[in-house]
């Protein structure tokens, strides 16, 4: 982590430590896992001060305050992200782990065993929580890691590694199987991505040009997500009150990740008594509504509060990251299921509906990573999802589709056991 390291001997070292890592026992990683988690807490005026460098550059610099908060850790973050690390303690092993097993008709006992993919490359930006919760997964499951966050988080990423590597020292584990890219040029990411037979995979997490550059040039296997625009449906049976809580969370709770709502679809039946109850609702959290001509004219007649004003057609199918959110009134199921299928991203869809057969039409024809039946889009997380972290979420479907946690960074090999049979 030495400053003259090259990206070349820093991913030699974390190349070095893939059989050791392959072969810890769970009782050590989960041991390491455990006193990183303490650490954080320990020595988490150590971060905070780290960060607080950072965020007064990117203010200096005019970071977007959507932008600002990601990269913004708090004590209360700090905790969080420790808890998930004792999360990911409580979950099984993956490593090792036998499935599909069966004894062939010639007597072969044939089954497939998990083992680590090897060293991965995870290139992301703003979120220095990604540090742990990358470097947790990749340990468990493990994989050496190299990391590359943004210059704008490279205060708080190495005080971040910094803990993460203490933590294996501490346990005896091997420390080298963690490595921080110390290096700010965007030359780096280059080099990374096209490092084959030294790096067996690349993660991708940020905006859209990041991953789209990495998806173009990368020669080595890619996960990547995409943009996170979501969807929330609100069906002609929708319960409304509880309609205007999933919408208002969905937008509001964090409005600057990747799951957060990004356009909402109303039915006609239910648009005159829903869009100015939501109205009222985000007139006191300042979101602006950029609504189709006809949603504009019943909020206008109902003279309901907040600030909204007229779509462009760029406003459907665009993430916004920020307390903005378009509004589209629709006929029908079909046509919701349309606009989703014309312009969302893959990754997180939601119906709000009181009736069995539009959540099942939803969800077997709404094409995304997650589609949710009454439910908020801010639940899509590694976290939530029982994962403990998450590497990512992948809006692809091969290998991984969703959250990355520590299964999906696995692959299998057979395993077959004879008694002297031989092929004819």
């Amino acid at each position: 982590m030495l400053e003259t390291q090259t990206l070349r001997d820093l991913t030699r070292l974390a190349r070095a430590a893939v059989p050791a890592l392959a072969v810890l026992g769970t009782e050590t990683k989960n041991r390491v896992l455990l006193r990183l988690a303490d650490r954080l807490v320990d020595d988490g005026d150590a971060v905070l001060e780290a960060n607080a460098m950072d965020v007064s550059a990117a203010e200096s610099s005019g970071m977007d305050p959507a932008m600002l908060d990601r990269l913004l850790l708090t004590r209360e973050r700090i905790e969080s992200v420790a808890e998930d690390v004792r999360h990911v303690v409580t979950l099984p092993d993956p490593i090792g782990e036998e499935f599909d097993a069966r004894v062939l008709p010639n007597g072969l006992r044939i089954s497939r065993r998990r083992v680590p993919l090897g060293v991965i490359g995870v290139v992301y930006e703003s979120r220095p929580n990604v540090t742990v919760d990358v470097a947790v997964l990749c340990l468990k499951s493990g994989n050496p890691v190299i990391l590359r966050g943004g210059k704008e988080a490279l205060c708080s990423n190495r005080a971040l590694a910094e803990i993460v590597r203490a933590a294996l020292i501490e346990e005896g584990a091997p420390v080298d199987a963690v490595q921080l890219v110390g290096d700010p040029d965007r030359a780096v990411v280059g080099e990374l991505i096209r490092m084959q037979g030294e790096i067996d995979l690349v993660v991708p997490r940020g905006g859209t040009g990041l991953i789209d550059f990495v998806r173009r040039n990368a020669l080595v296997p890619v996960v990547a997500g995409g943009e996170g625009v979501c969807h929330t449906y609100v069906h002609e049976d929708a319960n409304v009150r509880e309609a205007i809580d999933i919408v208002d969370n969905a937008k509001t709770r964090r409005p600057t990740i990747c799951n957060a709502l990004d356009t909402i679809l109303v039915h006609r039946t239910v648009a005159s008594t829903f869009l100015p109850g939501l109205a009222r609702r985000w007139s006191e959290k300042g979101v602006e509504m950029r609504c189709d001509a006809e949603s504009l004219g019943i909020l206008d007649s109902y003279g309901a509060p907040g600030n909204r004003r007229e779509a462009s057609p760029e406003d459907f199918g665009h993430e916004f990251l920020s307390l903005r959110a378009a509004v589209k009134i629709v006929d029908s199921l079909d046509e919701a299921i349309a606009h989703i299928e014309t312009c969302g991203s893959g990754h997180s869809e939601a119906i709000v509906t009181e009736g069995y057969e539009a959540a099942r039409a939803f969800t077997d024809r709404v094409d995304a990573a997650a589609v949710y039946v009454n439910a908020s889009t801010q639940f899509t997380d590694g976290a939530q999802f029982g994962l403990g972290a998450e590497l990512g979420i992948s809006t692809q479907k091969f290998h991984a589709r969703g959250p990355l946690g520590l299964r999906e960074l696995t692959s299998y090999k057979w395993v077959v056991l004879g008694d002297g049979q031989i092929r004819e």
